[in-house]
């Protein structure tokens, strides 16, 4: 059973949710939102984070959304479900702060019940690939799939900042696979001169033994462990799907991060990468056809059941005189937007001169900066409130 908190609720309300939960769930005294993760911490009683956050309809929206989105980073494992009127409006602004579901005030036990489950289903398989190094010798580290069904929208630029970013925040600690088996230019975006290359890793030794892996990784000046692109795109074709698999189970018990490049489109190697992943970053140009193109890959990987817990959506090139809003995007994908590139002069002399621009740009860059918000969607851990939380979050995992 999960563990339930409610919020902003009126007494039939906490009534409803009572019978749904059978009784298991803690209801906050009525006033404001608690505004942070600390603050709800504060107002539980056995100093427990929840599973599944539910927040009524007394709550004001606002607070709702500010909160939710904090959360969102502070606290992925927790899941928020709101009760509101479930107009397009909501369920847009409900999806940017990372609501999970949307409930209307008037749902039934039977319906609070369902949403309930699924929220709680969500929250265990976010924790599982949010565990905090600390509690393990080994990594059981995120695979990170960056993933689009184009080319040209920034794929490898978005991987390789976000790694660094990632290795800034764990010191040798995030490796880079380049995944474009055939023309994959990770090397050249990180300005390395590989001696091992993706075929390396795979076949041979490497693929026996991770400590004779770990030699064949090239080595980044800032610390980031890259897995360089093949040689020729006949070299890049002896890799099979099966080799992918095994490459990132052996990479994931070694490393906190496993970013993943992907060649555009839905390849064996990147359904295999999708299939291991714990974390997928959808991304696409923000153009009508760059945006219909992602909302047919969302459909067929959610018809595959591919898309892991942890989905991110990312814009790149946003341009505020091309036409297009993130609501008329999210409106035509169906989800929300959860980081929003926009169109730099910065990113052609980094991309030319091999300087990730996390490296180089200037902290009032845009683009510097929103790279840092998708980098923060990955590093921020999960507070731990108690011992005893933590040994409930090992035995569920």
């Amino acid at each position: 059973m999960s563990r339930v908190v409610l919020a902003g609720a009126d007494e039939d309300l906490a009534l409803r949710v009572k019978q749904a939960t059978e009784g298991d769930v803690h209801v906050l005294p009525p006033g404001r939102l608690p505004s942070d993760l600390a603050r709800l911490f504060e107002q539980l009683l056995d100093g427990e984070l929840p599973d599944v956050l539910l927040v009524g309809p007394h709550a004001p929206a606002e607070e709702v959304l500010g909160l939710a989105s904090r959360l969102d980073v502070q606290s992925p494992g927790i899941t928020v479900v709101l009760m509101a009127d479930p107009s397009p409006d909501m369920w847009r602004a409900a999806m940017r702060a990372g609501i999970r579901d949307l409930l209307p005030p008037d749902a039934d036990v039977e319906e609070i019940a369902a949403a309930v489950e699924r929220a709680g289903r969500a929250a265990a398989g976010r924790r599982r690939v949010l565990r905090p190094a600390s509690e393990t010798d080994r990594y059981a580290g995120r695979v990170i799939t960056v993933a689009s069904p184009k080319g040209g929208v920034g794929k490898t630029t978005v991987s390789t900042n976000l790694a660094i970013g990632l290795t800034e925040a764990a010191p040798q600690s995030t490796v880079l696979v380049d995944l474009d088996v055939q023309f994959g230019d990770v090397a050249s975006a990180l300005g390395l001169a590989p001696e091992y290359t993706l075929p390396d890793a795979v076949h041979g030794p490497a693929a026996q033994d991770t400590m004779v892996l770990k030699t064949f990784l090239t080595q980044h000046p800032s610390g980031l462990f890259a897995v360089c692109g093949a040689e020729s795109p006949a070299a890049g074709d002896t890799v099979s799907a099966d080799d992918v698999t095994r490459l990132l189970a052996s990479l994931a018990r070694e490393f906190r991060y496993v970013v993943v490049d992907t060649a555009p489109g839905l390849s064996e190697q990147t359904l295999a990468a999708l299939d291991r992943a714990s974390d997928v970053v959808m991304l696409s140009s923000m153009d009508v056809p760059g945006v219909r193109g992602l909302r047919k890959e969302l459909d067929v990987l959610r018809e595959l059941a591919m898309i892991p817990a942890g989905r991110h959506v990312v814009m790149n090139f946003a341009d505020p005189k091309g036409g297009l809003t993130v609501r008329d995007v999210e409106t035509t994908i169906g989800t929300g937007v959860d980081v929003v590139l926009p169109r730099s002069a910065t990113v052609p002399p980094s991309t030319n001169q091999g300087v990730p621009i996390l490296s180089s740009g200037g902290r009032r860059d845009p683009m510097v900066r929103e790279l840092r918000r998708l980098v923060a969607r990955f590093s921020a851990t999960p507070l731990m409130s108690s011992g005893r939380y933590r040994a409930k979050h090992r035995a569920s995992s």
